[in-house]
């Protein structure tokens, strides 16, 4: 059950148009927000402890980002592997730069590099 009193500020989004080969896809994904993350699951119910654990990070420092569950298509979801040649879930995005997955971003929080790398203003 998640806490009631913790804020989301992910939003998750869906395509508007499949019809686009896969990296043209992908591309529009990651430039709809300047932090974006393709996650299993959304903000509110993620399907993984990694992209628990991302999502937990991100409101952490009361950022706004936009998501994509990974699970909802199967067409992105190996596509996005191929396009960042990054095997595995969650994949951060920021100014549509691949950042890293939960580990990467983990350290980063951890040894204070992470709040830098997400201010976008």
């Amino acid at each position: 059950m998640s806490n009631p009193f913790e804020v989301v500020q992910g939003l998750a989004i869906e395509e508007t148009d499949k019809s686009l080969d896969i990296n043209t896809r992908i591309k529009n994904l990651i430039s709809a927000s300047p932090i974006f993350l393709f996650m299993k699951g959304t903000p509110d119910m993620p399907q993984c402890g990694f992209s628990a654990n991302v999502i937990r990070i991100l409101n952490h420092y009361h950022v706004g980002y936009k998501t994509f569950n990974i699970l909802s298509d199967m067409d992105i979801r190996e596509g996005v592997k191929q396009f960042s040649n990054w095997p595995t879930y969650p994949q951060l995005y920021v100014k549509g730069q691949l950042v890293g997955g939960n580990d990467i971003i983990t350290e980063l929080m951890q040894n204070g590099e992470l709040e830098d790398i997400l201010k976008v203003n």
